[in-house]
């Protein structure tokens, strides 16, 4: 059976059901995704508990709106995303603006992160501890608009148009802040972790920005990238090395586990919501 029956069976299985009988149901087996989600979204913990608090009582308030469009977790999901939007509030030292790939393209010397591989023994574990706690930390200064759509996109594993419709923008605006998100997670990443790697023989400067487009394109789709290595100069090699490098610590990210406290206060809410 796929993801995809999986979720219509769970979705066909609580819709049309209470919400006293449902929403504790999904607390207990979601509870700790949306906390650990909503770490991300809000970068710090006190308004990662409020989220996940109002995430579940607006589910509890709004049960009777859930039309089965989409899997209970991905409407989590889109109440805690939306949820974290009005909570939002510009940050001091968050950056204005960031760059694209066009921008963000070396020329000469690149720099790729230097990851374990599974050949590097006792210090791999050490090593991805690393590279995890700079992409958490790179991660809770990007702007909410591009924090959001990374989070759901690297660590969620969700689709484009999912995102897009959870954040309420479009495909291509959810696309492009996916790409800026995950430049400046790489840029974080290479500046503490990365090696120079010579690129003597580059391709020119438009060629490499179209072959690396392909490759961003190819990880929003979770397929292979369709271009060779030999057919990629050394800038290129080194450009995506990292880009994969970076999914891969996304993916090496702690999540968290929903505070004893704070589930039991929940519990407690939703029980004098149902009398």
């Amino acid at each position: 059976m796929t993801m995809g029956e999986d979720a219509t069976l769970e979705r066909d299985r609580l819709t049309g059901r209470a919400p006293e009988e449902v929403v504790p149901e999904l607390m207990d087996r979601l509870g700790d995704k949306v906390f650990a989600l909503s770490l991300k979204f809000c970068g710090n913990r006190e308004d990662a508990e409020d989220l996940v608090q109002e995430t579940f009582l607006q589910a509890y308030r709004k049960w009777g709106q859930f039309e089965g469009r989409s899997s209970p977790s991905s409407w989590l999901y889109t109440i805690a995303a939306r949820g974290c939007q009005r909570m939002r509030r510009k940050r001091s030292g968050e950056p204005p603006r960031l760059d694209s790939l066009d921008e963000e393209l070396p020329s000469g010397l690149a720099l790729v992160a230097k990851l374990p591989s599974k050949d590097d023994g006792p210090l791999e574990v050490e090593l991805q501890k690393e590279a995890a706690e700079i992409v958490d930390r790179a991660l809770a200064r990007l702007p909410a608009e591009y924090r959001l759509p990374v989070v759901l996109k690297e660590i969620a594993g969700l689709s484009l148009r999912e995102i897009a419709a959870i954040l309420g923008i479009k495909e291509a605006t959810a696309k492009t802040r996916v790409h800026r998100g995950r430049l400046a997670l790489r840029g974080e990443l290479t500046a503490r972790l990365g090696v120079k790697r010579q690129s003597a023989d580059d391709h020119p400067h438009q060629v490499c920005v179209d072959l690396l487009r392909a490759k961003m394109e190819a990880m929003d789709r979770g397929a292979e990238f369709p271009v060779s290595r030999d057919e990629l100069c050394e800038r290129c090699k080194a450009f995506v090395d990292s880009l994969d490098a970076t999914v891969e610590a996304c993916r090496w990210v702690e999540g968290g586990t929903l505070p004893a406290a704070l589930r039991s206060r929940l519990a407690d809410e939703l029980a004098r919501s149902a009398g």
